[in-house]
């Protein structure tokens, strides 16, 4: 049985039968829904089970839609899923801050190098470190702190001109020799230097020293708590004038720092 056309409702018969969208049509009326230009299978178009030429084929748009309590409950609910999902998502990578970096070639040189110079660096330092300061660097902090603590000790009265007696000659001895060397029964001669010194004086009192105390002057003497000072003679009531036993060196010294032996 023949089917009829859709859009004339007429029979339909194989030799002018177009079977298209679901339906069968003459061919006469398998034509363009708008402009009524007679279509074939390769330039229609459909839409809603209708032929369309290219020209006015229906161009779909978008509607608005309202903003109605069941539309904003799905978008509420949409968005509290969406920061579940985050919030599980952040914990997950909670404390991963880093990416995993490939170990291509010049990463690996890069390290390697790295790696050289942080044992060149501890090399020197763990040589420095076992070669220790210097003599000179080992020895000024020492002298300047002795000399700080000298000039603590050192009472105010006592910050007075100081007086070499002239009734005692004055010898020079280099500041090299304070302690002599013998070698084999032969001790090397004195030299003259700046450090002053007086020939010992038969019948000098003797003291010992209480405190030590390091020369702020050229006509001053060092010594060390326990040095005996022989030969000693009273300038003032704040300086006397003597030599030290330990050492040889004569010259003059603070009274507080020495007591009567």
């Amino acid at each position: 049985m023949n089917p009829n056309c859709a859009r004339c409702g007429k029979i339909v018969y194989p030799t002018e039968k177009v079977n298209c969208l679901d339906k069968f049509w003459h061919k006469a009326c398998f034509h363009c829904e708008t402009c009524k230009m007679t279509l074939n299978m390769k330039n229609y178009k459909g839409y809603e089970k209708k032929p369309y030429c290219n020209a006015h084929y229906p161009k779909q748009s978008f509607t608005m839609v309202a903003d109605t309590p069941e539309n904003l409950r799905l978008k509420q609910q949409s968005e509290l899923q969406s920061q579940v999902r985050y919030k599980e998502e952040f914990e997950k990578n909670k404390g991963k801050g880093f990416s995993v970096v490939a170990d291509t070639p010049e990463l690996q040189r890069i390290k390697k190098t790295q790696d050289q110079i942080s044992n060149i660096k501890y090399h020197e330092e763990f040589e420095k470190s076992r070669m220790g300061p210097s003599g000179g660097e080992g020895m000024e902090p020492e002298r300047r702190d002795s000399q700080d603590s000298s000039s603590y000790r050192r009472p105010l009265e006592q910050q007075q001109p100081h007086h070499v007696p002239t009734s005692a000659p004055v010898y020079q001895q280099p500041q090299q020799q304070l302690t002599a060397q013998s070698y084999g029964g032969y001790k090397e001669p004195a030299a003259p230097v700046s450090v002053q010194r007086s020939a010992p004086g038969g019948g000098g009192k003797r003291y010992r020293a209480v405190y030590d105390y390091s020369a702020a002057d050229e006509d001053e003497v060092s010594f060390q708590d326990g040095d005996t000072i022989v030969n000693v003679q009273q300038i003032d009531d704040g300086w006397m004038y003597g030599t030290v036993e330990r050492t040889g060196d004569t010259g003059m010294l603070p009274a507080n720092y020495v007591e009567a032996i």
